[in-house]
């Protein structure tokens, strides 16, 4: 007599993973209705004139934010006490692919990444979503984003400035001395 295993159901997919798809297709359609709506109005030739400029200064936005992170990184080099501003090239680089994407839409909401009011709103929005996932009791797996913004809190939380601090292991039931008094071999340090 063979037993049959019972089968396993899948880890439920979370609401933006169920969400997500149908969210793109009604933006591809949206972007789609509107370039043609603009056509129409305006023109095949000074839609496609609109969309070549969008994407260079999508591609030059994106270079300048690349420019000022490099910057900024170069100087905490030199200086690794100085307290760094933030830059801000996260949104603007963002906003610089919106606008390299073909479409009005896009471009409108790159727009609102640009303009400082709507940019602190974005930011506070983008925190919100951040806390949130990091406060997720969702299990391991279950949820990416979550996962993610756990890493990143975890690196954030055991290497605050990057630095390294070589050490030995000291068994704590024996303790630094041990039974036979104080280890004075030597141990060349570790090279990485």
């Amino acid at each position: 007599m063979t037993q049959q295993a019972t089968p396993t159901r899948p880890a439920p997919r979370s609401r933006l993973r169920r969400v997500l798809p149908l969210l793109i297709t009604a933006w591809l359609v949206l972007e789609i209705w509107l370039l043609v709506q603009v056509g129409s109005w305006l023109g095949g030739f000074t839609v496609v004139l609109l969309l070549i400029a969008g994407a260079l200064i999508g591609g030059s936005l994106i270079k300048r934010a690349g420019l000022k992170a490099l910057s900024a990184a170069i100087e905490q080099s030199k200086n690794p006490q100085s307290q760094q501003p933030q830059t801000g090239t996260s949104m603007t680089v963002l906003a610089g692919l919106l606008l390299i994407v073909p479409g009005f839409l896009s471009d409108l909401v790159a727009l609102t990444l640009l303009f400082p009011p709507t940019r602190v709103l974005w930011r506070a929005a983008g925190r919100r979503a951040a806390d949130k996932a990091l406060r997720s009791t969702s299990a391991v797996g279950a949820d990416a984003f979550a996962d993610a913004m756990r890493l990143q809190e975890q690196l954030r939380i055991h290497r605050p400035d990057g630095k390294v601090i070589q050490g030995e292991v000291v068994d704590p039931e024996s303790g630094p001395r041990g039974p036979q008094g104080p280890d004075t071999t030597y141990r060349p340090p570790i090279a990485g």
